[in-house]
Parts: C-alpha cells; sequence; structure tokens
C-alpha cells in the first residue's frame, strides 16, 4: 500500500489520518507546531488538537512540506485561509489532491477548489465533506460523507477505494461547486445557532434557523450552480443538523459564547483552534449581495461578529416583513 499523506495535524486532520491508518496503512502527517511532530513520533499523541486519541503507529509526522513532494494522494486539511500559502510551498506533481477545509478564501472570495487549481496547477482536485466530529472519527464510529470528484467516476474510481474503511463511507458526487458550499455555509449557520442556544432561545427557535439557514444555502448554491441533491445531501443538510447541534462545533461553542454576551474579538483573539465560520461569514455575506441573494441569517451572524448585541440582532431578525416560506 503506497503512503497517503496528510497536510495539517489539527483535530480533523489528524482524526482524518488515524481514520486511514486503521487498516495498517503508513499515513505521512505533515503539522506545523514542532511539539505535534516529536508528539505524534515519539508517544502517538496529539495531546494539542487531539487528546482523546491514541494514534497508530504507522503514522509519522514531519514538519517538512518538502517530504510530502512525492506523495500521489495527498488530504489538505490546513485552515481555510491558509490553504493557498501551504500549497503554493509544496512541491508540485501531479498527484489527487483532496481538500477537507471548508470555507472561502477572505482575500480572494475563491473557494477552496478554486485556491487549490491556482496554487496546485497539477494536481485533480476532490472535495471531501460531510457531518464529522473529529473526535468520533478518530475513535473508529461509523461516519459517511461526499467525494466529490472534478475527474469524475475514473477519479472516483482511483480514490475511493484508497479513502474507505469499514466505519468510514464515501459518497460519489461530480458536484464539487455544490460539495464546497455546503461545507462553507454550515459553518456561518452553526454559529447562529450557538447564538440561539447561548440565549436560550428552545428548540423550536433552533430548528427554525435550522430550516430557513438551509434555504439561503440553497438560494446560494442555486446561484452558484451547485446541485440541490447535493445540498441535500451529506455535505450540505447532513453538515448543518450536526454542526448547529452539539458544543462539539467550534462554530457552534463561538455562537453560544456570542449568546452568553462574550464579545466576538476577545473570542476570536482567544481561539487556538479555528471556527471557520467567523471568517467565512464577511465574504459570504459579500458575495450574496454581489448575486442579489437575500440571506438575512449570515447578515445576522456578521452583525453579531462586528460586535452587535445579540439579543438585538435576533429582535431584528423576528421583526423582519411577514412572507411566503
Amino acid at each position: 500500500m503506497a503512503v497517503i499523506g496528510v497536510l495539517g495535524a489539527g483535530a480533523w486532520g489528524t482524526a482524518l489520518a488515524q481514520m486511514l491508518a486503521s487498516d495498517g496503512r503508513d499515513v505521512l502527517l505533515w503539522a506545523r507546531e514542532p511539539e505535534v511532530v516529536e508528539q505524534v513520533n515519539s508517544g502517538h499523541r496529539n495531546e494539542l488538537f487531539l487528546p482523546s486519541a491514541e494514534l497508530a503507529p504507522t503514522i509519522r509526522a514531519t514538519g517538512d512540506l518538502s517530504d510530502l513532494g512525492s506523495i500521489d494522494i495527498l488530504l489538505a486539511v490546513t485552515p481555510a485561509q491558509h490553504l493557498g500559502a501551504v500549497l503554493t510551498s509544496l512541491p508540485s506533481q501531479p498527484r489527487d489532491l483532496v481538500l477537507c477545509s471548508k470555507g472561502i478564501e477572505a482575500s480572494s472570495g475563491q473557494m477552496m477548489n478554486e485556491v487549490a487549481a491556482e496554487a496546485s496547477p497539477d494536481s485533480a482536485i476532490a472535495i471531501l465533506s460531510g457531518p464529522t466530529f473529529a473526535h468520533e472519527v478518530a475513535a473508529g464510529l461509523p461516519t459517511a460523507v461526499t467525494l466529490a470528484c472534478s475527474g469524475g467516476e475514473e477519479q472516483w474510481a482511483r480514490l475511493s477505494p484508497e479513502i474507505a474503511r469499514p466505519q468510514f463511507r464515501p459518497y460519489y458526487s461530480d458536484d464539487v461547486v455544490g460539495a464546497e458550499i455546503g461545507g462553507a455555509v454550515k459553518n456561518v449557520l452553526a454559529i447562529a445557532c450557538g447564538v440561539v442556544d447561548g440565549l436560550n432561545l428552545g428548540q423550536n427557535a433552533r430548528a427554525a434557523l435550522i430550516a430557513r439557514g438551509y434555504a439561503e444555502m440553497q438560494r446560494f448554491g442555486d446561484a452558484l450552480g451547485a446541485q440541490r441533491e447535493t445540498l441535500a445531501g451529506l455535505c450540505g443538510l447532513g453538515d448543518l443538523v450536526l454542526t448547529c447541534s452539539s458544543t462539539s462545533s467550534r462554530n457552534f461553542s463561538l455562537g453560544k459564547a456570542l449568546g452568553e454576551g462574550q464579545s466576538a474579538e476577545a473570542l476570536m483573539a482567544d481561539r487556538r483552534t479555528v471556527a471557520e465560520g467567523a471568517h467565512t461569514a464577511p465574504v459570504l455575506l459579500k458575495l450574496a449581495q454581489q448575486h442579489e441573494i437575500a440571506m438575512p441569517i449570515v447578515e445576522a451572524v456578521n452583525e453579531l461578529l462586528s460586535g452587535s448585541n445579540a439579543q438585538s440582532v435576533v429582535s431584528g431578525l423576528l421583526s423582519r416583513p411577514l412572507r411566503a416560506e
């Protein structure tokens, strides 16, 4: 079995490495932090980002991107805002590059597949997205995801046997745009659902927000050419339901803290792990306005992240004119 590479040793990257190594596969994990490289190699742990997992001995960590230069299959799990820089520093060669980060690049407004295509032009791009909490994947609990392949069924036939495991089941799609939109938009909506929880507004309000947020996701997807079936699947609705329902979601936890009255500035400054929705929200709103797409929940999240009072923002949403669903 050939070595698989994983770029990024945060919780999700480490969990994916653990999943890939579950059948004895050799996995090379790139970490930015020297202490993570040391912990993985000497103690088979990542105490910084995924302390709950005892890692397989076939996972080896490195801090040198050139070590991954000759690997044919790479899973890119770096934070969305750093993906382009990491890929630009990686030696270029024809390979399958599976993007596992969810977001929109704030500086350019580009989706991750567009960023990767520019930074790694020799790569065949795929998107892995779906309802996934890192600690559950690392523990070997059953998980299903979308694997959207820009190279169609030929790339799927090449990649799926390398990624699938008994407890990790990918489903095929050729809708790269839809898979990306689902993952990016749900992060922003999860912040809103966390606010509902932080304000103790109840389960009815959260269910309504998920449904109306999903409508915003579909409107945005329609405008950018996504397939509605994709957004109704694992990487859209499935991921939305998961991350809007649990403090295991970094974005939900951020929103909950905002709802409880903590300041966005302090929360963002104090976080080692990244709540991607906070970076995605402003650029998502800008794109929505450019395409004349109504996304009032996304607009409300931006107000919160800019320092507005959570209760007043929610009151503004509830006072919108009545209309057909």
